[in-house]
C-alpha cells in the first residue's frame, strides 16, 4: 500500500505522486482510490487501491537503478517484427508490463526503425509515450528537469555497445 506523497509509476502513464486517498461510492459499493497526479502534463487519475498491484503500480526506481538502466540500453537486444500489427501488439505488451527495461526496448526499437524507415502515426505516438514513461520517472527519481532527463535518455540511446 502506498501513502500520500509516495512517488509511483503507472505502466501506461509514467511517474507521478500519490496526491491523496479518497473513498467513493460506486454502484452502492464504497471503494478506496489513490489520487495519482502526474507533475508533467497535470494528469490526475483515480486508481482503485484494490487493483493497484494488478494494474502494475509500483514505486519509482532509485537513481542507481535508473543509471543501471541507462547503462544497459546500448546492450539491450531488440527484435523488430516486419508485420506492423504484430510489432505494435508486442510493443504494447512491453509498455503495459511496467518493466522499465521493456519500455526501453520499445524506445530503442522504434528509434532505430524511425532512423531506417520512418514510423507510422501509431508507432510514432507509441514512441512518444514510451519516452515519456522513462523520462517522467527520471525527473521524479533524480529531481532533474525534463530537458536533463531527455538528454540523458538520448545519450544512452546513441551509445554503441562495448564489444
Amino acid at each position: 500500500m502506498f501513502n500520500i506523497g509516495d512517488l509511483v509509476v503507472h505502466p501506461m502513464h509514467g511517474a507521478g505522486i500519490i496526491d491523496g486517498i479518497v473513498q467513493e461510492k460506486t454502484a452502492g459499493v464504497k471503494k478506496e482510490y489513490y489520487v495519482f497526479k502526474m507533475p508533467m502534463g497535470g494528469l490526475v487519475l483515480k486508481i482503485p487501491i484494490a487493483n493497484a498491484e494488478m494494474i502494475g503500480i509500483r514505486a519509482v526506481l532509485s537513481c542507481d537503478e535508473l543509471q543501471t538502466l541507462l547503462d544497459a540500453i546500448p546492450t539491450l537486444t531488440v527484435e523488430s517484427n516486419t508485420n506492423w500489427n504484430k510489432r505494435y501488439q508486442e510493443n504494447m505488451l512491453r509498455l503495459k508490463s511496467g518493466d522499465l527495461y521493456e519500455v526501453a526496448r520499445v524506445v530503442k526499437a522504434l528509434t532505430q526503425r524511425d532512423l531506417k524507415r520512418g514510423l507510422s502515426t501509431g508507432e510514432r505516438k507509441m514512441l512518444h509515450t514510451a519516452r515519456q514513461i522513462i523520462i517522467s520517472e527520471m525527473v521524479l527519481a533524480e529531481d532533474c528537469s525534463y530537458q536533463e532527463a531527455e538528454a540523458s535518455l538520448d545519450r544512452a540511446m546513441l551509445k554503441v555497445p562495448a564489444s
